[in-house]
């Protein structure tokens, strides 16, 4: 069980991901997360109005059943495989972190100031969730796939738009934690 339970090392799960890709390659298949929120509409009737949505959506079956496996693998993970114990961070995160109001930093994937629901339906939290939830979506659609489609499956496929992507979703990432993070929650 511990096999399961900790941590995989890099040339453990490094080789079972290339592998994943192979198969992929192999197959003329692409992976992708955020291509599915197509999928989804289009099934949804969304191509009544838009002809972005009328492709044939039964082609990425498969692909839902990634998005299923993700859902059950997760719940397995968390129910039956979680001891509990707090998400082991580097000690200058928690306290950066708690210096802009975070408190029990690594109890839960969710921070309760920005997912509880008192924090969730205040003006500044419902500012967060929609402006974060639109600024995602519009920059996956933008960028033509989201950050697993471009770093996994672009980058293994040595496509230059992705390599742009994820270089340009490294760059957001440090604009967020250094800059809007300690403007949108400082003191």
């Amino acid at each position: 069980m511990d096999l399961i339970l900790e941590p995989w090392p890099w040339y453990v799960s490094g080789p079972l991901i290339a592998l994943v890709m192979f198969l992929l390659i192999y197959f003329g298949k692409t992976f992708g997360m955020s291509s599915n929120l197509r999928t989804f509409c289009s099934i949804g009737g969304a191509g009544k109005y838009s002809d972005f949505f009328r492709f044939d959506w039964k082609a990425q079956r498969w692909n839902l059943m990634v998005v299923l496996g993700a859902i059950i693998g997760g719940f397995i993970a968390v129910t039956f495989l979680s001891d509990g114990s707090p998400i082991d961070l580097d000690t200058e995160t928690v306290a950066d972190l708690q210096q802009l109001g975070f408190n029990g930093i690594g109890d839960t994937l969710l921070p309760p100031e920005i997912y509880d629901w008192n924090a969730a339906i205040s003006i500044k939290g419902l500012l967060i969730l929609l402006g974060g939830g639109f600024l995602v979506g519009f920059g996956a659609r933008y960028a033509g796939g989201c950050t697993s489609g471009h770093a996994i499956t672009g980058l293994s496929n040595l496509q230059l738009p992705s390599l742009i992507a994820v270089i340009g979703f490294f760059l957001g990432g440090l604009l967020m934690t250094h800059l809007l993070l300690p403007i949108i929650f400082g003191s």
